[in-house]
């Protein structure tokens, strides 16, 4: 007989769509669970959706040897992270990780190797090249034409035709060369463009979906094949619990009504972290706190507060608490603004990065966790926040910046300068009064650059070094794929500034994603994974997709605890 208690009743109940939610119910449900998620927008994904969806895995399948490598990643973690977080969740991350990823590849969530991605701190032993995966491209179609809706779109400058149509990073690189006359280019453009052609007949964007979105509908897909359901815009009031301090459901705001909700296995919450929450961006990021982020507007710390409310403790806040882009912000022609995240273009040649001083703080090509890092740090003693990049018109022209694409006609730079997006002058120091950098400065530091790119040697901070570095750099610029001359006028700035991609302070944990209380005592019946549990790697950045990973993760385990 159904307890009239409730009006509702699920084994788990997964608060968040994002890859940590999917994957904990997705799991859950193929384990035979019935399973409920709890997604408070429209859309399907979170964060993970506007993301590469890639995963960092050491020791997975595709390494040629996998225990080496995962033995590596420890000690690469033990010199990057350290004491700074739990040892047992960062051991637990390496040792589960090849084994979620084969369970999910079992049920049809695919991944292939990129094999060529270097860890973000190569300087570190254990650093390694190849960890990460990529999600294989999925067929929208096969959601149907409602369940496909539902997937949130990507970041519309990063995909093509308005966002409509996304591409892979590999693509970008194959689609740029017909600028150069490459009929690979061509034969490129002429697929895609024909498959989402005939999409636009019947959807409002291309169904060939890669990167997090591919992610997301994979794990989508399977979780409505496991019987699993997600209702929309639904949101969690109060977690319930029995005497005893067992979490036993959620009250929940759903169409209009109050529903009581019971979770027989265990409720996880997976809602994002709070990089879209102005007062605990304040309160728990440094200062000067940051206004934007990429992050998913329902990533505010609800489901954090839930778990605080029924005794479950907050991780110890490290360094700055969070994952960070440097972004420039723009406007759309809808009036909506745009967060764009600058991950890869700040390594190409003839990239300067510059403080209020006219002066460079930062090797260009790092991480975009260590740039923003690089910001803050230079705030301390000059301004930094803004900084700003700057280009003469040949490297704008070849490679782009921001939301200006290459080759970008003049039309569309004069309205990007309109807008205050761009800022141009005819010589470096009319457009370093322009945009309030020291002019002295500015010249001699471009005076630097032009040396640099023709010896081929950063003698300040050893740009074209790093194999990261050199990666998203111009293979085919010498003598330095990453170092080029700053001299060809008019010239450009654009300001970037921190944005948290996602935070890393979260609910404490243990190695079955049980959420703690102060004592260190797992709650009964509740979960935490994702951006809501504290981090395993504290506030460090180890590769790409380890945020990603860690909410697979421990998703799946979240969720094969709660079969148990």
């Amino acid at each position: 007989m159904p307890d009239e208690r409730w009006d509702h009743e699920v084994d788990l109940l997964v608060l968040g769509s994002g890859a940590a939610g999917l994957c904990a119910a997705t799991v859950g449900a193929h384990e035979g669970l019935s399973a409920l998620v709890l997604e408070k927008t429209e859309w399907l994904g979170g964060t993970t959706a506007r993301s590469a969806g890639t995963c960092w895995i050491p020791g997975h399948q595709f390494q040629d040897d996998p225990v080496a490598d995962t033995e590596a990643a420890a000690s690469y973690l033990d010199a990057l992270v350290g004491a700074r977080a739990a040892r047992e969740l960062r051991e637990t991350y390496l040792s589960h990780g090849p084994t979620a990823i084969d369970y999910l590849d079992r049920i049809g969530v695919r991944f292939r190797h990129s094999a060529t991605v270097v860890d973000y701190h190569p300087e570190l032993p254990g650093s390694g090249v190849g960890r990460a995966l990529e999600p294989h491209v999925f067929d929208g179609r096969r959601l149907g034409k409602r369940a496909f809706a539902r997937i949130r779109p990507p970041i519309p400058e990063l995909a093509l035709f308005g966002g409509t149509l996304m591409v892979r990073r590999l693509e970008v690189d194959q689609l740029l060369t017909i600028f150069d006359g490459s009929v690979r280019g061509v034969a490129v453009a002429l697929r895609l463009g024909l498959r989402w052609a005939i999409d636009r007949l019947r959807y409002p964007r291309g169904t060939r979906l890669v990167m997090g979105n591919a992610l997301v509908a994979s794990l989508y897909h399977q979780l409505l094949l496991g019987s699993g359901e997600v209702w929309f815009t639904a949101h969690t009031t109060d977690l319930v619990t029995d005497d005893a301090g067992r979490v036993l459901g959620a009250v929940v705001l759903h169409r209009g009504r109050t529903t009581r909700i019971a979770a027989r296995r265990g409720v996880v919450l997976a809602g994002g972290g709070f990089p879209a929450d102005p007062e605990l961006r304040a309160r728990h990021l440094p200062r000067p706190t940051p206004q934007f982020t990429p992050a998913a507007e329902g990533a505010t710390g609800d489901t954090i507060a839930l778990a605080q409310a029924v005794g479950g403790a907050l991780g110890e806040p490290r360094d700055d608490n969070a994952w960070w882009f440097p972004s420039s912000i723009g406007r759309r022609r809808d009036g909506s603004t745009a967060v764009f995240p600058h991950i890869w273009d700040r390594a190409k040649p003839g990239v300067l990065a510059v403080n209020a001083a006219g002066r460079r703080f930062v090797d260009e090509s790092v991480s975009y966790h260590r740039f923003t890092r690089a910001m803050y740090n230079s705030h301390q003693s000059v301004p930094t926040i803004p900084a700003w990049l700057v280009l003469d018109s040949r490297t704008l022209s070849r490679y782009g910046l921001g939301m200006i694409r290459p080759h970008a006609p003049k039309t569309v730079l004069r309205r990007h300068t309109a807008a205050g997006y761009l800022h141009t002058a005819p010589t470096v120091r009319e457009l370093a009064t322009m945009i309030g950098v020291d002019p002295d400065g500015l010249e001699r530091t471009v005076a630097a650059a032009d040396r640099h790119a023709r010896t081929g040697v950063d003698d300040e901070f050893g740009k074209g070094r790093s194999p990261f570095g050199q990666r998203s750099g111009d293979p085919r610029h010498t003598p330095n794929a990453n170092l080029g001359p700053v001299r060809t006028a008019p010239f450009h700035a654009i300001a970037v500034v921190p944005t948290p991609l996602a935070t890393s302070l979260g609910l404490r944990t243990d190695p079955d994603a049980r959420v703690l209380d102060e004592q260190g005592t797992p709650i009964p019946g509740l979960y935490a994974c994702g951006n809501d549990a504290d981090s395993p790697m504290a506030s460090e950045y180890p590769g790409a997709g380890c945020q990603v990973s860690a909410g697979l993760i421990f998703g799946y385990l979240a969720a094969r605890h709660a079969t148990t």
